[in-house]
Formats: C-alpha cells, structure tokens, sequence
C-alpha cells in the first residue's frame, strides 16, 4: 500500500511537471503576440501561468495554499515585497496574491527557451549576480523605474533557495532599494518549500502556509535597519508556521 501510495505520488508529480512545461511553452509562444501591448494586458496573460498550474497542483497533487494578512496589503501603492525563497510555487503564489508585480532575478533565467520568453514578458530586474556593486546600481535604477509605474516588485533577500528548516544570510540589495526609493516593504513567510523541496521530485500533499506581514516604512531609514527588520519578522514567523523541527538551521548553498 505504502509503495503504491508511493508511485502515485511520483506519477502525479511528473504529470504536473509536464503541465508546467507544456504551458509554460504554450503561453511563452503566444505571449509573444502580447509584445506590442501594455504591461498591464502582457501581465494579465502571462498570469495565466500561475493560474493554471496552481489549479493543477490542488486538484492533481492535492497541495492547496492559505493566505493569511492580505489586509497588509495597500491599495494604490507598489511596494516592494521581500519573501523567503523555498521552491517554483511560491513565484506563483504571490502572482496570483498580489497586484501587479514583477521579480528581481539572476540574468540566466532570461536566456531559458520558453521560461525566460515569458518572464522577459514582465519586465524583470535581470542582473548579473557576481557584478557586485553594479548589480546593485542596477536594482536601484530599474526598481524606481518599475516602481514608478505602480509595478509591485518581488525580492528574495536569500538569493537562492534554501531547504525547508534552513535560512541563508540575508542579502541588503532589496533594502536598498527600499531605501532609496522610500517605498514600502512587505515581509512575506510561506511553506512552500515543505511541499516542494529544493531538490526533491515528488511533492508532498497538504496546505502551504503563506503569511503576508504589516508592511515596513522606509523612508529616511538606512537599508540595514529595513533589512533586519523584514529578517526579523520573516523568520519569526516561519518557527510559527514552519512543520520542520528545530527552525532555522544555516542552510548550506
């Protein structure tokens, strides 16, 4: 019973890793008719992406998601959203949770067939990682820019994935930004990571948890103090939601 309980999970997980490729080439070849269009009406499209392999992923996986303090969320102001960084779903969870928005990411991903097609579609911070101070300049003048025009940005002060249980050094580009900007941060907790482990195939069943915090000010603040704030709050919050023993261990990239 166990194996065959087993096997389904694993077949299950590669029919909805099929349905994310499947669309993502899909929606990425169509997507490019979008081009010529606002931000706004490319976003709309491309968000179809989320929709539809969330949808998948309840009634195929059976992993559902919770939302818990969208009332943190301000009405008629981009903020700038800094959120732990587990696994793929959570990029989907804030789409599909907050306003507009696009994402600070590596550079490489742009260049993925297909993937990278799609999320050049929303206008992404795309930086080269190991350029130090230039990707930081970088992320200050292209994040006023999207921020300006009332596009959320999302921000993964971790830089990569970390293991559910685990916590990486957080980085202070996003608060930086912050800073600069005076914009408003808004910490984000979730469990996506103990239902979609780095690393691992098959996913477990189950509710994620994904927690919107009261949003941080700014202004005349430096990025350190924004920075441990938002740390703060984000990882208390995960030994609150978290289901892995003995939160948080140093994660090892």
């Amino acid at each position: 019973m166990f194996k065959a309980k087993t096997y389904l999970q694993y077949f299950y997980s590669l029919a909805f890793v099929c349905t994310m490729f499947l669309s993502s080439v899909y929606i990425s070849i169509i997507g490019t008719l979008f081009l010529p269009f606002s931000f706004l009406v490319r976003y709309k499209y491309i968000n179809f992406y989320s929709v539809l392999n969330l949808w998948v992923l309840k009634h195929l996986c059976h992993i559902d998601y919770r939302v818990e303090g969208t009332e943190n969320i301000p009405e008629n102001e981009a903020c700038i959203i800094f959120s732990k960084h587990q696994s793929a779903l959570e990029t989907m969870m804030v789409q599909r949770t907050f306003p507009p928005l696009t994402f600070v990411v590596k550079r490489e991903l742009i260049w993925i067939p297909f993937f990278g097609w799609g999320l050049r579609s929303i206008n992404p911070i795309a930086i080269n990682r190991k350029a130090g101070r230039k990707a930081i300049l970088q992320i200050i003048e292209q994040g006023i820019d999207r921020l300006k025009k009332g596009i959320f940005i999302v921000i993964f002060p971790e830089g990569t994935r970390s293991k559910p249980g685990t916590k990486l050094p957080y980085k202070k580009g996003g608060a930086i930004l912050a800073s600069k900007s005076g914009h408003r941060v808004i910490p984000v907790a979730h469990t996506a990571g103990e239902f979609w482990p780095k690393g691992f195939f098959s996913r477990q069943t189950g509710t994620i948890v994904m927690s919107i915090g009261p949003v941080i000010e700014t202004k005349d603040r430096k990025a350190e103090d924004i920075m441990n704030e938002a740390e703060s709050w984000i990882e208390a919050k995960m030994k609150e939601i978290s289901t892995v023993p003995g939160y948080p261990k140093t994660a090892n990239k």
